[in-house]
């Protein structure tokens, strides 16, 4: 199994504190603290948001939050992408497909520093909950697998156990194996960064488990590049439940050893 290696060196970064104990016994330490780092994200030119999160896999974020944001349709939008240091931060520059830039326009978002709302800046509902077409019904997953998946998991989140205060996405494939992870200080970011990499390479199948609830825009992300399977570690919203319906998503949550929580689409987990 092959994981992304993450470069901690722009990660983390060392702070002293003053540790409590529960003996009432306080002792200096040190710990890891997550960087965050401002991310423009450039389309064509024209700066369209900036973010803070993790600076390790801008790539995939962007071709990610790209495709989930309903700014392209496919891989071949864009056209060329290159990460540049910007002003105090990061720019990702994107150049897309001219009908993308057009499409873009139209929207006129204007989102600042976000982290964990994916609808600031959005002008009208409609760009917040927009119709996306059905999944297919190819995959399956049993409960077992699930809790192998679970087991996994927590060595993995090589960041999050650094600094205790992150977010991971990671892909399942049929078989309950982790093939990718991506993590980052924003839930949605390290979603955006995991689809990114699953259109990047083509992956379709099996599912992905994020460690955080499942929004109704969670659930967007993942119908957005064809994810039959969304669990989640904690709840899922009513909105996230009526997103999952409306496209033939299974939406999991709570899963947790000897605990899963069945939303929707049942019939894709083995019991």
């Amino acid at each position: 199994m092959a994981l992304d290696n993450q470069p901690f060196a722009a990660l983390c970064v060392p702070r002293e504190v003053v540790h409590y104990q529960s003996d009432g016994v306080t002792v200096d330490s040190q710990m890891q603290l997550p960087a965050e780092t401002p991310v423009a994200l450039v389309y064509n030119g024209i700066s369209h948001s900036v973010m803070m999160c993790s600076a390790a896999d801008l790539d995939d974020f962007a071709v990610g939050f790209s495709l989930s944001e309903g700014i392209i349709d496919k891989l071949s939008d864009i056209h060329d992408l290159e990460v540049v240091p910007g002003c105090n931060g990061l720019e990702v520059q994107v150049t897309l497909a001219n009908r993308c830039v057009a499409r873009l326009n139209e929207r006129k978002r204007s989102m600042a520093g976000r982290t964990g709302c994916g609808i600031c800046g959005s002008e009208r509902l409609e760009q917040v909950i927009r119709p996306l077409p059905a999944v297919a019904n190819s995959q399956t997953l049993s409960i077992e697998l699930i809790e192998q998946a679970l087991e996994q998991l927590r060595p993995l989140q090589l960041l999050g156990q650094a600094t205790g205060a992150t977010h991971a996405a990671v892909h399942l494939d049929g078989a309950g194996n982790i093939t990718a992870i991506r993590e980052d200080i924003g839930r949605h970011i390290a979603l955006d960064k995991l689809v990114g990499h699953l259109l990047r390479s083509g992956r379709r199948d099996g599912a992905i488990l994020v460690t955080s609830r499942a929004s109704f825009e969670m659930v967007q992300k993942c119908a957005s590049t064809g994810i039959e399977i969304l669990l989640a570690i904690s709840a899922a919203t009513e909105l996230a439940v009526q997103c999952a319906e409306s496209v033939g998503m299974t939406l999991v949550g709570f899963c947790r050893p000897g605990r899963a929580e069945i939303y929707t689409g049942r019939e894709r987990i083995r019991l």
